[in-house]
């Protein structure tokens, strides 16, 4: 199917400036054809063609008459432009975005002092994605979703930015009251919603990332749906959903996981980490440290890499009219033609 724009409204304005030109120099040349009609002639002024200033105001006018033709030539040409309608062909297929990714974010507070470098790992995933919907869910022990899934990347940029800088804070702060009350604000304002069962429980990573598990639409659709999950692992309190059966849950409703490890492997956190890998790895995702410099790569490669799902629909040639790049430049033309015919007849 082909959709095609056949008249562009600039294209009209651009045929009515030029007739107004038209008729503005056809006004001023009436106007100084009876000025010379009207003419006096005096005896005895040959002389006054040889004086300094009159041969400075004709050099000007020949000057002036000059650029006034070549910017006729420009206007003929961007109009000649425009009357070939430049346009540009794109061809659309409804099988682009059928890639659903979901960021989980661990924001207890073992996990704060690694947010801020967890989200600069998404931001840089960013650039990578075309046509991708993305969401973002962050959890302690309740959940909030920041952004549903969405592929206006501008707004995710905005949303992600927000969340560096929100997260970006030292809680050791608060022992010694050296805290910035503004960036503390910007803290629990961001995490609100994330805490609701009190301070009794918390980082329950098996709730969390079943959360995000049910974070999808268009359930009845085949598309290729992936978590990205960033957490250390360390409960506090009783989960619903253990990790592994959380892991479970991602597996079958045919969602990918992948895993950050936010944190130092020491012997007290080795079996967190371990656990978190396992369960990672034993449903084919991929298991980086957060300062793993081929994390990003290694993701992307593997949601890239997945079959894109296609939908039934016909492929789409839009072609639209892009008179933009010349009517400016006509408009601007026909500008200056009018304000240098208003000079030579004064």
């Amino acid at each position: 199917m082909v959709t095609e724009t056949f008249l562009h409204p600039w294209a009209i304005a651009a045929v009515i400036a030029v007739a107004v030109a038209a008729l503005v120099a056809g006004w001023f040349a009436r106007a100084a054809k009876r000025e010379r009609a009207a003419v006096t002639w005096v005896a005895n002024a040959s002389y006054l063609t040889s004086l300094p200033s009159f041969r400075s105001r004709m050099s000007k006018y020949r000057v002036l008459l000059s650029g006034l033709a070549v910017v006729l030539i420009g206007a003929v040409v961007a109009t000649g432009f425009l009357t070939a309608r430049p346009v540009e062909k794109v061809t659309r297929a409804d099988e682009l975005a059928t890639r659903d990714i979901v960021l989980c974010l661990d924001v207890s507070g073992s996990m704060i002092e690694y947010d801020t470098q967890v989200v600069e790992k998404f931001l840089e995933l960013l650039p990578s994605f075309n046509g991708e919907r993305i969401a973002l869910s962050i959890w302690n022990s309740t959940s909030r979703t920041v952004f549903p899934l969405t592929d206006d990347y501008d707004l995710v940029e905005e949303e992600l930015r927000y969340a560096a800088d929100a997260l970006d804070f030292d809680l050791d702060s608060l022992d010694d009251l050296s805290f910035d009350p503004a960036a503390y604000d910007r803290l629990l304002d961001f995490v609100l919603g994330t805490t609701g069962l009190g301070d009794s429980s918390s980082s329950l990573v098996g709730d969390g990332l079943a959360t995000c598990a049910l974070s999808f639409d268009l359930t009845d659709t085949e598309r290729s749906r992936s978590i990205i999950l960033a957490t250390d692992n360390e409960v506090f309190g009783n989960e619903i959903y253990t990790l592994p059966e959380a892991g479970e849950l991602v597996a079958d409703r045919g969602i990918t996981l992948h895993g950050f490890y936010a944190g130092e492997v020491t012997p007290t956190s080795a079996a967190q980490e371990k656990e978190y890998r396992d369960v990672v790895e034993l449903h084919d995702g991929l298991f980086y440290a957060s300062d793993d410099p081929g994390a990003v790569d290694g993701i992307i490669d593997n949601i890239t890499s997945q079959q894109a799902a296609e939908l039934d629909a016909n492929p789409e040639v839009v072609v639209s009219d892009r008179p933009e790049q010349f009517f400016p430049w006509l408009m601007a033309l026909i500008g200056i033609y009018i304000l240098a015919v208003w000079r030579l007849r004064t």
